[in-house]
């Protein structure tokens, strides 16, 4: 099997007998060959249907966009595995010094908004260019009118900022084939199924959403135009949409199909490296490769619906799990590394413990307008059994070349709750087997009336979790929390009442808590931008002060215990 790297230099070309790459992915991320990469996938998933396909990492320059030349199908831009506003900029807009994605550590290769950067150094070395596409999760999020924190103001549709030729939105993985095989082919790529494109004329048979310049002028417009946005993501229900832009329309055709079980062991059995180019290596190391390069992805979506996660609408909100051979099989693979020790950094998904079960109803019809499927509480309808991640475990702990298999990624513990025949012997399996020293978990609050904003499961459900985790922890491992201050809703009483709980319940003293993030196109950033209750539009209150932000996080994280204090109302 072929296990060396996409071109991404002259030089490689050449040792190939290359006169010209068919595509050239470019990425504000270093090359770093691993199936967590999309950047990487895409190409790999490009090479196995035949293509000829080069990689351009974080371009800095006219020369650097050049070194490849002009690819015969199309560019395909990415923004990095992180929107590169997110990666550059920390919730209080300060400058992130280092990128675990750029070699070295330093932040001095991401441009902000990389997507038209890049965009732009390639139409201003070739004037011809061929068609340029943009994807990934910086695309993907700002394929529509959006709210972007950063410049505090809705900002157009990133094709049209960016002027270039297409969106692939969402994973890609199969529209990204077909958009190859219909370009090569010289045929229009315009019915491709996640797609985005711009036009003179809306598109017959599509829903029109409120324009661009009605948004701007009437935040309950936005909210119209976004929940239309939101509920056309599912393959198996969603329309295909247009919105008028300056006098032009962007067209959003219907998302791509799921990949099924056997695509996906396909993709992962693609032959990565699990390593970081020598081009970039050379370079400095590269942080996230350490994370990254013996973690296991078991599937894809989440349907838990955080307010301020936007993975349901870049993954979507169905479960598509890989088979457990094609996951035994990547471990095996694992011992042609020489770097492999038997250590698996991670087991997981967007939500670890989604793994191998879904919503019948879902599947057949796609997800459905009028409720979530676990918010407020669990619906009936989803088969919620961890027998088969169970399973999965114990077969991973049999082989001979593991030492330890960890889960990194989130765990939803009121599934654990709501799983009445496997839930208990579950937690159990991971705090024997799966962590070590300590599990995180993300209520993110415990006031009932922002985790309703928040879209998470009430307070209740964490004590009872707490109660059970306490009940099977011999090994006297500890419980952190991943918590949110200044969300939309959230005042400085609710973080008084949060410092409280943690240590008269939970009995600890939070060391870490975020600051709210408004990234683009979650129902969260929706209401910090209109001020409004997402559901019923009523007035919120919103934290929009920097120093009133951080005082918030205080609150929670200071070392002295709890006090009474006069909290504002």
């Amino acid at each position: 099997m072929n296990k060396s790297f996409l071109p991404a230099t002259p030089k490689e070309l050449k040792a190939l007998g290359w006169k010209q790459c068919d595509v050239i992915l470019v990425s504000a991320d270093a090359y770093i060959d691993s199936p967590f990469i999309g950047i990487a996938v895409i190409g790999r998933i490009l090479e196995h249907f035949g293509y000829k396909v080069g990689i351009i990492a974080q371009p800095m320059n006219e020369k650097d966009i050049a070194r490849l030349g002009q690819p015969r199908l199309f560019w395909g831009v990415s923004g990095g595995s992180v929107d590169s506003m997110v990666s550059n900029y920390t919730a209080s807009k300060k400058f992130r010094n280092s990128d675990d994605y750029t070699p070295g550590g330093k932040n001095n290769k991401r441009p902000d908004r990389a997507s038209i950067v890049y965009t732009n150094l390639i139409r201003r070395v070739f004037k011809n260019s061929a068609p340029i596409v943009l994807g990934g999760i910086e695309a993907s999020l700002r394929r529509t009118t959006h709210y972007d924190f950063w410049s505090n103001k809705l900002r157009r549709p990133l094709i049209l900022d960016a002027k270039a030729d297409y969106i692939l939105y969402g994973m890609a993985d199969l529209s990204v084939v077909e958009f190859a095989n219909a370009i090569s082919r010289g045929e229009s790529v315009e019915n491709i199924r996640g797609l985005c494109y711009v036009s003179k004329e809306p598109k017959e048979g599509y829903k029109l959403m409120p324009s661009f310049q009605e948004c701007v002028k009437d935040p309950l417009k936005f909210m119209d135009m976004f929940d239309i946005f939101y509920h056309n993501n599912d393959p198996k229900s969603a329309k295909g949409l247009c919105q008028e832009v300056d006098g032009r329309y962007v067209i959003q055709n219907p998302p791509a199909f799921y990949l099924d079980s056997k695509q996906m062991d396909l993709v992962a059995s693609l032959p990565y490296t699990l390593d970081a180019h020598l081009f970039d290596r050379a370079q400095g190391a590269i942080r996230a490769l350490d994370t990254i390069r013996f973690s296991l992805s078991t599937h894809q979506g989440c349907y838990g619906e955080c307010n301020f996660c936007a993975i349901s609408v870049h993954q979507g909100r169905t479960i598509r799990s890989r088979s457990e051979e094609s996951i035994l099989n990547e471990i095996k693979n694992f011992s042609n590394h020489p770097k492999f020790k038997g250590i698996i950094s991670d087991v997981g998904g967007p939500t670890a413990n989604m793994y191998g079960f879904e919503c019948s109803k879902k599947l057949k019809k796609g997800e459905c307008k009028d409720k979530s499927c676990l918010f407020p509480t669990a619906c009936k309808a989803m088969p919620i059994n961890h027998s088969r991640q169970i399973n999965l475990l114990r077969k991973i702990r049999k082989l001979p070349n593991v030492r330890k298999a960890f889960i990194a990624s989130g765990i939803r513990y009121d599934l654990i709750e709501n799983d009445k025949l496997y839930g208990k012997e579950y937690l159990k399996e991971i705090l024997n087997h799966h962590i070590s020293g300590q599990m995180k978990v993300a209520p993110e609050h415990i006031d009932d009336e922002i985790l309703s904003l928040m879209g998470k499961p009430k307070k209740d459900s964490l004590v009872r979790f707490k109660a059970l985790f306490d009940a099977l922890n011999p090994k006297k491992q500890f419980l952190t929390y991943y918590l949110i201050a200044a969300h939309p809703g959230c005042k400085e009483k609710h973080m008084h009442e949060l410092k409280n709980f943690a240590s008269n319940v939970l009995k600890m003293n939070p060391e870490q808590a975020q600051i709210f993030i408004p990234t683009p196109s979650t129902y969260s950033t929706l209401m910090y931008y209109t001020g409004r209750h997402y559901l019923t539009r009523e007035p919120i209150f919103v934290e929009k002060d920097l120093k009133k932000k951080v005082r918030q996080k205080e609150i929670v994280i200071k070392k002295d215990r709890p006090f009474s204090a006069k909290m504002d109302g």
